[in-house]
């Protein structure tokens, strides 16, 4: 995978940017509409990477009417170094697909047949432990191929529900309760579904859940605990909006040129997704959003820096795009809420802390409270960037051509993970990429 060199030539961003469908919505609608067996159809799919992997093996799935199936990966090598492993078994091979892994392993349990489900060798360190004793306890038949607690996983034959309620650990990740509240209404005993303690990423479940309204599944919410009866999905459309995540990097660019108009088709203030959120951060930055015209327009206006903590909790994957612009600026503020980021696609806390490094910030960790110390910055000609195949750290460091003469960000394809265009978009408003 080749590296990229980023350039700007002045520190102007002025266009506009057809974003691709959020991630994140796509990921549900799709498990949404393979549990609706053709109920639901999904509308402005993404062309993400793990999107599209997860709608290949879907695809796959119903097509052979949910019976096992092995699943060729070679496809996606030239993106991920992937290929198909035989454990003597039907193999599913999902690459650094997080949420695929999450969302399949629920899917899968409920399903006939016997398959595997594994990835790559850093979906391997990412734990699902939690997830699978859920599972279990609710029925199902799943033992572990290598190593307890992490994939690859075997999902055995025969679901059987043992009960309807199982307990869940809410600051860990909200992918294990979204992969459980999506097969709910499957459940011959529905789900009741107790999250213990404080919860990470509620927007996450508070998507999945109106999603599922959308598709006519109703819960009840009530204190820690979340219902859902067996019930039928009703024919209905998910349209599925651009997404946020990937705006947030052009919030990024707004905030660090001089001047910023840009226009991002498609979004909306009353938007599912939690990292819509960052309209709200980057005003700390004079950063305006103006919905109109069927999107929302940034401009830049000068504001002295004043917000001195940012609570990520509710929007982790925003923290490497506001940490960097904030190292950029030398804001010193302080970070919460940044517990999940350390069993991501790579330990993104590390990761940061050794790419600011470069331009002389130090990430400063206490407990659970983060801090920037920026005494030390400075604006070196070239920077190299290493990615930790990450498509996050590619697009938050990017931005940075806006300050250095020279940004080298390691394995460029890494983006298609999220954003394929990434790139090309960059290009639409000024940047030099070679």
């Amino acid at each position: 995978m080749s590296n990229i060199i980023l350039h700007k030539k002045d520190k102007i961003a002025k266009g506009t940017i057809q974003l691709t469908g959020s991630k994140s919505e796509c990921n549900r609608a799709l498990v949404i509409e393979a549990l609706s067996q053709g109920r639901v159809k999904v509308k402005n799919l993404s062309d993400a990477a793990d999107t599209v992997t997860l709608a290949g093996i879907l695809k796959k799935v119903v097509e052979n009417g949910h019976s096992p199936l092995t699943i060729d990966h070679s496809q996606k090598s030239s993106i991920h170094g992937l290929s198909t492993i035989d454990y003597g078994l039907q193999t599913i091979d999902i690459g650094p697909a997080g949420t695929a892994m999450r969302f399949l392993t629920a899917y899968f349990a409920i399903q006939p047949g016997e398959v595997i489900l594994t990835g790559s060798a850093r979906m391997k360190q990412r734990p699902i432990g939690l997830l699978v004793d859920a599972l279990r306890k609710l029925g199902a038949n799943i033992s572990y191929v290598e190593n307890e607690g992490f994939p690859p996983i075997k999902l055995g034959d025969g679901f059987a529900q043992q009960t309807n309620a199982v307990n869940i650990k809410g600051d860990i990740s909200s992918q294990y309760i979204t992969a459980l509240l999506l097969i709910a209404a499957r459940l011959p005993q529905g789900l009741e579904l107790h999250i213990d303690g404080e919860l990470t990423s509620r927007p996450y479940v508070e998507m999945t859940l109106a999603m599922l309204k959308q598709a006519g599944i109703q819960h009840n919410w009530s204190g820690n605990v979340i219902t859902i009866a067996q019930q039928e999905f009703t024919d209905t459309a998910l349209p599925v909006e651009p997404d946020w995540s990937a705006a947030s990097y052009w919030y990024a660019i707004a905030a660090l040129a001089d001047e910023a108009e840009l226009f991002l088709p498609g979004l909306t203030s009353y938007s599912l997704q939690g990292d819509s959120v960052i309209t709200e951060i980057m005003a700390n930055f004079g950063i305006t959003s103006q919905f109109k015209d069927g999107g929302v327009y940034l401009t830049k206006e000068p504001k002295p820096l004043s917000r001195k903590i940012f609570d990520m909790k509710e929007c982790p994957d925003l923290a490497q795009t506001v940490i960097v612009v904030c190292a950029a600026l030398g804001h010193e503020a302080t970070f919460t809420g940044l517990e999940t980021l350390k069993i991501k696609e790579t330990d993104r806390v590390a990761a940061l802390q050794n790419e600011l490094a470069k331009m002389g910030v130090k990430l400063v960790e206490k407990g659970q409270v983060y801090k920037l110390d920026c005494s030390g910055k400075f604006i070196p000609e070239r920077i190299f960037i290493n990615t930790y195949e990450d498509h996050r750290m590619a697009m938050a460091f990017a931005p940075l051509a806006l300050l250095m003469p020279e940004v080298e960000v390691e394995e460029a394809k890494v983006v298609e993970k999220s954003y394929p265009a990434f790139w090309e978009d960059l290009t639409k408003v000024g940047f030099i990429t070679q």
